[in-house]
This record gives structure tokens, C-alpha cells and sequence, in this order.
């Protein structure tokens, strides 16, 4: 057990982190982090929490967690077994259930998010229904009418007659597709414009120490924030509007894609290792290395603005 902690703090300080570094990525109070480097872990809250800390230091570390942890195992099992067993149950059904918890407050939470859009989304569709029906009947009506009105002119009128309504009927038909075809491409014009001046870029508004404060321009809301870890392995964090959407460690070769609420305007991203992470958020890279390319920890905040 004596190695456990030399061990830890060797790997820290290869990767350059601090003790403020690694519990801001951690989440893991500072106190403990220094009893686990000291081997104190009569100091940490029980053996559970030892054994789960150890495990996150090492893998934001970037060594084998496993192998910490099975060395911990051989150390205190000897000493004694059924006092772990038993302490280490408790608190690992109450995570369980909390865990259980809060998937199904998410999945709740998701469904209310999602409850205005299927509301607005119900309501255009009985509109246009409504909008289409009367529209059809009103044809419908008018179809008869001029039938009834034909089939009069028919009786009373010549040869020659017939032939002038046939040229108005084709002039008519004639006229409204020219008339649909301008409007068409008229509407297909804006449409390019439109497109043309809305491009979509961020601009850097504001930065202090590895804090960074981006506007993206071009965009209403975030929709989607994808990670790629290149190098090595990172830790990262997503909020939005002030929850966290998703938060873990991914290794090189790995990817992984947060689909945010909808009528999300603003972003706070946090980066364990940003020289091995790479961000696109809705579709676009984001190339935040450019803004001091040096850091390891960063923080990014980005507000949306069209």
C-alpha cells in the first residue's frame, strides 16, 4: 500500500496538474486528494470513498486504476475482510439507488422539455388541416358552380363560343404557372442570401487565466456538442443553462455526443486536457487552442447570437 500514493502523485506531476487542477477536474475536495498522496486514508470518509477516489485520480491520471485498486484490496483484506464487505455494501446500494434516481428524474425531465415542442408541433398540424379543408371544399364549391354554369352556356351557345372560353381557360392556366415559377425562384433567391449572411463563427469576448468567453454568431440556440479525444486520455464537462448534461473521461480514438435541451443559448464546457480534445458544437469545429494553445485545463463559456 506504501507505493499507492507515491505512485499517484509521480503520474500528477508527469502531467503537469497541480492539486487546484486536478480537483477542479475531479470534483474530489483537496484535502483528500493530499491524504491520498500521504497514504492518510484513515482521514478519507470510509473505505468505499478510498477506493472510489483512488479510482478517479488514477484514471484522470492516465494510469491503470485496476491495478491501484486490487493493490489496496490485498492490503486491507488481510486485515480485515468482513469489515469491508460489510461497510462497503451499505454505501454501494445507496449509490445504486441514487443512481436508479436520478435516471428517472432525467428521463421526466426530458419528457417535460420536450412537452411544449409536441404541443406547438400538434397545434400547426390542426391548422393546416383546418387551413386545407376549407380550402378543399371552397374548391370543390366553386368546381360545381362552374359545371352548372358550362353546361347552361352549352345549350345557348355557338361553336365559336366554346372555342373563345377554351383560349381564356389556357391564357388563365398559362398565366398562373409564370406566376408560380417567379415566385418560386424569387423565394429561392432569398433563401441563398439568407444563407449567405447568416455564417456562422466564434469570436473570443474575454479570457482570465484558463477561463475563456466565446460569442458564437450565426446560430439561435445549441442543439448539438461533439467530443473527439486525440493523444491521450481527457476528462470533460458539459452544462447548459446551468446543469450539467454530461460529464466523464474518454480515451484517444473515442468520441462522444451530447444532444443539449432545446432553447439552450448558452454553454460552459470544461476540459481536463484540452490539447487532446477536439469540440464541434452544432455542426461547426471549434478551434479554442488557438487562444493559447499552452493551457492543459481550460474553461469555455459560449453564448449564442445570431
Amino acid at each position: 500500500m506504501s507505493e499507492i500514493g507515491k505512485t499517484l502523485k509521480a503520474a500528477r506531476i508527469e502531467k503537469g496538474y497541480t492539486l487546484d487542477d486536478l480537483q477542479q477536474i475531479t470534483k474530489i475536495q483537496k484535502r483528500y486528494l493530499i491524504a491520498i498522496e500521504e497514504e492518510k486514508f484513515a482521514d478519507l470518509p470510509g473505505e468505499f470513498y478510498v477506493k472510489a477516489f483512488i479510482k478517479q485520480y488514477a484514471e484522470t491520471v492516465g494510469l491503470d486504476s485496476s491495478s491501484l485498486t486490487a493493490q489496496l484490496a490485498s492490503a486491507t483484506s488481510a486485515s480485515s475482510p468482513d469489515s469491508e464487505t460489510a461497510s462497503s455494501e451499505e454505501p454501494h446500494s445507496r449509490v445504486e439507488a441514487t443512481r436508479q434516481s436520478i435516471q428517472k428524474t432525467d428521463r421526466f425531465n426530458r419528457f417535460f422539455n420536450l412537452l411544449p415542442t409536441i404541443i406547438i408541433v400538434a397545434v400547426v398540424v390542426i391548422i393546416l388541416g383546418s387551413i386545407y379543408a376549407v380550402a378543399w371544399n371552397n374548391h370543390r364549391k366553386n368546381s360545381s358552380t362552374q359545371q352548372i354554369q358550362s353546361s347552361s352556356k352549352v345549350s345557348v351557345s355557338s361553336s365559336s363560343t366554346k372555342k373563345a372560353a377554351s383560349k381564356t381557360t389556357s391564357s388563365k392556366t398559362s398565366s398562373t404557372t409564370k406566376s408560380s415559377s417567379a415566385k418560386a425562384k424569387s423565394s429561392s433567391k432569398k433563401s441563398t442570401a439568407k444563407s449567405k449572411s447568416t455564417k456562422t463563427k466564434f469570436n473570443l469576448t474575454s479570457n482570465s487565466g484558463s477561463s475563456f468567453v466565446y460569442q458564437m454568431k450565426g446560430v439561435s440556440e445549441f442543439k448539438q456538442v461533439k467530443l473527439s479525444i486525440d493523444g491521450s486520455k481527457a476528462w470533460s464537462e458539459i452544462s447548459a443553462g446551468g446543469t450539467q448534461q454530461w460529464q466523464g473521461t474518454l480515451s484517444t480514438g473515442e468520441g462522444h455526443t451530447v444532444t443539449l435541451p432545446s432553447g439552450t443559448s448558452q454553454l460552459v464546457i470544461q476540459l481536463g486536457n484540452s490539447k487532446a480534445t477536439s469540440l464541434t458544437i452544432n455542426g461547426k469545429k471549434f478551434d479554442f487552442l488557438k487562444d493559447n494553445d499552452s493551457l492543459t485545463v481550460r474553461t469555455i463559456t459560449i453564448t449564442s447570437a445570431e
